[in-house]
């Protein structure tokens, strides 16, 4: 992970990327949870498709594994933007918005208060002689 990321930001920066992951992650996680709640429009391809973007949005919204999980994010809110029951929505646009966000994500990192910070970051490494 350190190797796709210089730096994992701090400060505002670290700020701005925690309020992104929420708020990429917080309507994917809304919509799946609706639709394990009994409210899924659609095939089972779609119900699917927002199961498994719920579950990639947890794991954005913690910071795990970000790249991956912005870009499950993006494919999935995309392929479901597309299908035919959801197209005909009256603002286009702001369902565009979360995978436009969440590719963000995957190519800006998670930021320092992240699982991944934890996991990947750089260490202090202390050499005594």
């Amino acid at each position: 992970m350190q190797r796709l990321y210089s730096t994992f930001a701090r400060g505002w920066p670290g700020v701005g990327l925690v309020l992104l992951r929420f708020g990429a992650s917080g309507p994917v996680i809304h919509l799946a949870m609706k639709t394990l709640l009994g409210g899924a429009s659609g095939g089972p391809v779609r119900v699917v498709l927002e199961l498994v973007a719920g579950l990639a949005g947890i794991l954005l919204m913690i910071g795990l594994w970000t790249p991956i999980a912005g870009g499950v994010v993006a494919v999935t809110q995309l392929s479901i933007f597309l299908s035919p029951p959801f197209s005909d929505q009256a603002q286009p646009f702001e369902q565009l918005l979360v995978p436009v966000v969440a590719t963000a994500l995957a190519m800006l990192g998670p930021g320092a208060w992240s699982i991944d910070a934890r996991l990947f970051g750089r260490k202090r490494l202390i050499h005594e002689p």
